[in-house]
């Protein structure tokens, strides 16, 4: 809850988004999102490295992401209804003991389907910290700043949330490469599920937490459901799911590129050098001049995407990836502040966390899937195709650009 939704009258200073949060938010909110990221990739590193199949290890991580995408939206629904802090508190308990779980099932003789269980169990209840972190502070600023800073701190806002996520799901697998060749493939899931029933569990029990309304206010506040599916919408969740899928080919390919050379436990590292300038131009964004609009915006991040998954698909030579993923995160990062902007402009009343969470969900269904498929394909058929899929997803991402354009008036930045 906002400390205070204005200043005192004669007060000079001014009523900012940081005196409502506290200084110690943002860190806060940054690591708790960090397990989400390292889910995907710390099962996929886990199963690869113990039970030395790429097919097995993407099919892992795909339920993961398939249990996020059908429970995902579901608790960013609660979390509307009933509020954060009980909502997290729940989804943090509960997949901290199935990462753990995850972990032991792994290493031990069960069979293939209990840990595919389990892992669709982790996905399901991963908890939504980076969706309700947007919408704590985009209520904040709507109902305790003035009205005439309100348009630029939420653009603002959601230029530093976006550029976070981006950090947390490129340098997410850095963690991941980092634990598993310093410590074990166990390492990863384990440090994630720590990390959660520590910091996702403060994260919920923070001040900012966005309390449960009355039935008479959610009669109010809370627009119908079936907003949920216009057109403008359902193309934004199908661009970041089309992101996902840049995200899980390009990993799990890179994995088997490594893997080939006797190294997958690397492949974490080298995947973070993407991340250096998305982070960059993520932060970035909100000093883009308005002519620059967002509908611009995705069409023309989207190209970086194509050039850098183009030059992936005919690497020899780990410099060449290196190049090519250099390439790929100019225009990673700019293109999620650009979706998320996006979903909040065109989030129905009420719905907030419920659209957070659908996009949040997305990435991880698109990740999750294309690790699936592309480890099938490295295994099945050979490395040479399956570093061909991230290029295809790149061209998915420019697609639904060019369809989100068409459904853009040209005079406004949403619709």
């Amino acid at each position: 809850m906002p400390r205070n939704h204005s200043s005192a009258p004669g007060d000079p200073a001014p009523v900012t988004l940081l005196a409502q949060t506290g200084l110690g938010y943002f860190p806060l909110a940054f690591v708790s999102r960090l397990p989400f990221a390292m889910m995907v990739i710390g099962v996929l590193t886990l199963v690869v490295s113990v039970r030395g199949s790429v097919e097995l290890a993407g099919l892992s991580s795909a339920l993961v992401g398939i249990g996020a995408a059908l429970i995902g939206p579901l608790i960013g629904a609660a979390a509307d209804r009933f509020g954060q802090r009980p909502t997290l508190l729940l989804a943090a308990v509960v997949n901290s003991a199935a990462l753990g779980l995850l972990a032991w099932v792994t290493y031990s003789d069960s069979p293939d389907w209990v840990m595919m269980a389990v892992a669709f169990v982790t996905g399901a209840s991963g908890p939504q910290t980076s969706p309700m972190s947007r919408s704590r502070l985009v209520s904040i600023i709507q109902t305790a700043l003035p009205s005439e800073r309100r348009p630029r701190t939420i653009s603002t806002v959601l230029a530093y949330e976006s550029a976070a996520d981006e950090m947390v799901f490129v340098f997410g697998p850095v963690v991941v490469g980092l634990l598993a060749t310093t410590v074990g493939a166990w390492a990863p899931v384990t440090g994630a599920a720590i990390l959660t029933l520590v910091f996702v569990v403060a994260f919920a029990l923070h001040h900012t937490s966005a309390p449960a309304r009355s039935k008479a206010e959610r009669a109010a506040t809370l627009a119908p459901a079936s907003e949920l599916v216009r057109p403008t919408l359902l193309v934004v969740v199908l661009g970041i799911f089309a992101v996902g899928l840049v995200f899980g080919s390009t990993f799990t390919s890179l994995t088997a590129f490594m893997q080939e050379r006797g190294s997958a436990e690397s492949a974490g590292l080298l995947y973070g050098v993407m991340g250096v300038g998305s982070a960059i131009l993520a932060l970035c964004v909100a000093l883009f001049s308005p002519k620059f609009t967002l509908r611009h915006r995705w069409l023309g991040f989207a190209l970086f995407l194509l050039a850098g998954e183009a030059l992936l698909a005919t690497a020899d030579s780990i410099g060449t990836v290196l190049m090519s993923l250099a390439l790929t995160g100019i225009g990673i990062g700019p293109l999620l502040v650009t979706l998320y902007s996006f979903g909040a402009a065109r989030s129905p009343i009420g719905r907030s966390a419920t659209v957070m969470t659908m996009l949040g969900s997305g990435i991880m269904l698109g990740q999750s899937l294309a690790a699936a498929i592309t480890g099938a394909v490295a295994e099945n058929v050979d490395v040479a195709t399956a570093m061909l899929l991230p290029l295809g997803a790149a061209v998915l991402v420019t697609l639904t650009g060019a369809a989100n354009w068409l459904l853009t008036p040209s005079s406004r930045y949403s619709s």
